[in-house]
């Protein structure tokens, strides 16, 4: 399957508005571009951040520190949630990073998942504590939950 590279729509965003849904990434003037990827059923869309200031990202720029951002994935419960009026556009040598790791970027995120729920199972420790709160996993355990991560 190759990269789908996606924006959100706004049925999306009305759906998760900021004041409920805090660690979404929403830019009015400048939407998130995303990546999606399909963990057993389940949809998700990673966006591409710059500045990204931990581990849990697949590098494309690590230079610049620019990647796609698995703690800020959400789930795409619908068509609706993707805007079909815009196409994006990424840097070459972003894209080129990515051409051909549609695996390795699947294995990328259902590890995060696996560490996500690892964390949620020892909110005693601050850095787990932390990983939960700046996750949107936070949003979407009911989906995350019914993925295999033993694989």
């Amino acid at each position: 399957m190759a990269h789908i590279f996606v924006f959100l729509s706004s049925d999306f965003y009305a759906r998760h508005p900021i004041s409920l849904y805090p660690e979404i990434e929403q830019k009015k003037n400048r939407p998130y571009i995303q990546v999606t990827t399909v963990i057993d059923g389940i949809k998700f869309a990673i966006p591409f951040r710059s500045n990204i200031n931990h581990p849990h990202a697949f590098w494309t720029d690590k230079a610049n520190r620019c990647g796609i951002d698995f703690s800020k994935a959400v789930v795409v419960e619908s068509d609706d949630d993707i805007d079909q009026n815009l196409t994006p556009w990424i840097r070459q040598n972003e894209f080129d990073n990515l051409r051909g790791k549609e695996y390795r970027i699947q294995t990328g995120m259902r590890k995060y998942i696996k560490e996500y729920i690892k964390a949620k199972n020892n909110l005693n420790d601050k850095t787990n504590k932390l990983l939960c709160q700046k996750s949107t996993l936070q949003y979407y355990e009911s989906y995350i939950e019914k993925i295999d991560t033993t694989v």
